[in-house]
């Protein structure tokens, strides 16, 4: 993070006690060379040099957005080590207002500089016009500076996202990878092919682009019989997955076939040729989102298709059809048609009924299982609802281990699934656990959740998805380092100490930013 230098040093005279002493922060991300952090130092210590100031600390952040903290070590060791009365200076040296952040709300980062005010510790902007002495034009031009910094990111966001549409409409290719029967083209300015590229392989040139061609001719095959079997044979995706695994033909990333692979081929429009971007946002670091299909960019006939646009088409509206929602009262009408047959009922019974809804999506609609039994006026024998929500949630971990599976294709990362222990294995370089943890209501009303770690795996990081009050989704998550981890069973609570909650994340969304794969230039 930086040397401390005090003036006890044997190799330096003493320092008057007149000269103030100060901690650098410099940042850089990627936007301009007059923000390289060795800019940034040398007009900082022309800045202490004329103003009498001893800088005895560096905080630096290298190659790190300003969007917000999370990420910038540096700045949040500075922040720690202020309110926790940890330094030896009492200004800190910045270059601009943009290097202390563009974060999105300008608020953020006047709070951030009021931790280190109130604390006593000034903040300089060394190359600005103003001076930051808390007048009320220093207030107002600062506020504008914050605000123009964010309002920076916000118009690079809309340049790059333009960019990006304009590609995607002339057909190459924006990332992730290609898919089963689909192989990633490199051509260049031209349009002239130059190669298949590898899993994790990139373009080296920047006028270079990417397209999607058909793979393999076997590979091609597999996926028009997918199609032809779905609409022709009527076979379900669960179905299918487990043909092709009974024929030992394995997916895209060497892994047995699941319900939700062949769901995702199925789907995607890159197997007619069309080329589609947007479903998925992560601007300006905020929260992914999924869009609606009507805001994504799409390019009909990019590239070459595998399979016929009547039967993908065909696909779609039996899929469609298939989701088409049900009432309330349909529902409840089928769940107690089922009763009057069977005289009892129970979530087994329930998921090997053709034409009704599964047992998890009652629970879904009402509240609880046993919320739908009351409706229809049923009362079971017994409590069914702890067998009832473990059941729900062994079918919940894989539907979570494949949406991490997607978030981390989506960046970029390579994923390996061990099929045995489910571990996944990102970019060769790190394994990730996935644990569930199940909430519990104590009779005094308190909720609890118990992890337990599989050290047997012994995963470099294992990710806790604890469950909401009614155990139908994640509430929040826990990224717990296996160097970290203390014991193999911990209990958490509402409100957990802080030895807990500095690895808790609302999102998955920083194991995603994590898993990036980062190139690194050889050395001539």
């Amino acid at each position: 993070m930086g040397e401390r230098l005090t003036s006890s040093d044997p190799d330096r005279p003493d320092v008057s006690p007149s000269v103030k002493r100060a901690a650098e922060y410099v940042r850089m991300s990627t936007d301009h060379q007059k923000y390289s952090t060795e800019n940034q130092s040398t007009a900082i210590r022309d800045y202490a040099a004329q103003n009498g100031i001893e800088i005895v600390r560096t905080y630096t952040d290298h190659g790190k957005s300003g969007l917000n903290i999370q990420g910038r070590d540096a700045l949040q060791q500075l922040i720690n080590d202020v309110e926790n009365g940890l330094t030896d200076f009492d200004v800190i040296l910045v270059y601009d207002v943009s290097r202390w952040g563009r974060f999105q709300d300008a608020d953020e980062s006047a709070y951030y500089e009021y931790i280190c005010r109130r604390a006593g510790k000034e903040v300089h902007y060394c190359a600005e016009q103003f001076t930051n002495d808390g007048s009320p034009v220093a207030t107002i031009v600062k506020g504008v500076k914050r605000a123009m910094a964010g309002e920076y990111s916000r118009e690079l966001s809309v340049k790059v996202f333009s960019g990006q549409c304009r590609l995607i409409e002339h057909g190459f290719r924006q990332g992730g990878p290609a898919g089963f029967g689909l192989r990633r083209m490199r051509i260049n300015q031209h349009g002239e092919q130059l190669g298949i590229l590898d899993a994790g392989e990139q373009k080296n040139l920047q006028t270079d682009r990417v397209i999607l061609v058909p793979g393999p001719k076997e590979e091609v095959e597999t996926v028009r019989w997918m199609y032809r079997t779905f609409v022709e044979d009527g076979k379900a995706e669960q179905e299918i997955a487990d043909i092709l695994n009974d024929r030992g033909i394995l997916s895209d990333f060497n892994r047995p076939w699941t319900r939700g692979t062949v769901h995702q081929i199925l789907i995607n429009p890159k197997y007619i040729g069309d080329n589609v971007w947007n479903r998925v946002s992560f601007k300006l670091k905020k929260k992914r989102i999924r869009n609606r299909s009507d805001t994504w960019i799409r390019a009909r006939g990019a590239f070459k298709g595998i399979v016929e646009r009547n039967l993908f088409e065909t696909v779609q509206t039996i899929i469609a059809n298939r989701s088409r929602r049900l009432t309330d009262q349909e529902m409840l009408r089928g769940l107690k048609e089922l009763y009057k047959t069977h005289g009892q009922l129970s979530g087994l019974i329930i998921d090997e009924t053709e034409n009704l809804p599964s047992s998890s999506s009652y629970g879904h609609r009402f509240g609880s299982l046993l919320r739908a039994y009351q409706l229809i006026g049923y009362t079971p024998r017994r409590d069914y609802r702890y067998i009832q929500i473990n059941r729900n949630l062994r079918r919940l971990h894989p539907e979570i281990i494949d949406e991490i599976i997607t978030g981390l294709n989506i960046v970029g990362a390579s994923v390996f699934r061990e099929e045995n222990t489910d571990l996944l294995v990102v970019n060769n370089e790190f394994s990730l656990a996935i644990v569930i943890a199940r909430c519990r209501e104590t009779p005094a009303g308190a909720l609890r959740w118990r992890l337990r770690f599989d050290t047997g795996h012994n995963a470099d990081i294992t990710v806790a998805v604890r469950m909401d009050t009614l155990n139908k989704q994640p509430l929040d998550f826990y990224l717990f380092p296996r160097i970290d981890r203390a014991a193999d069973k911990i209990r958490l609570t509402e409100e957990n100490e802080l030895s807990f909650d500095a690895y808790r994340v609302e999102t998955l969304d920083f194991l995603y930013e994590l898993a990036v794969p980062v190139r690194i230039r050889e050395a001539a």
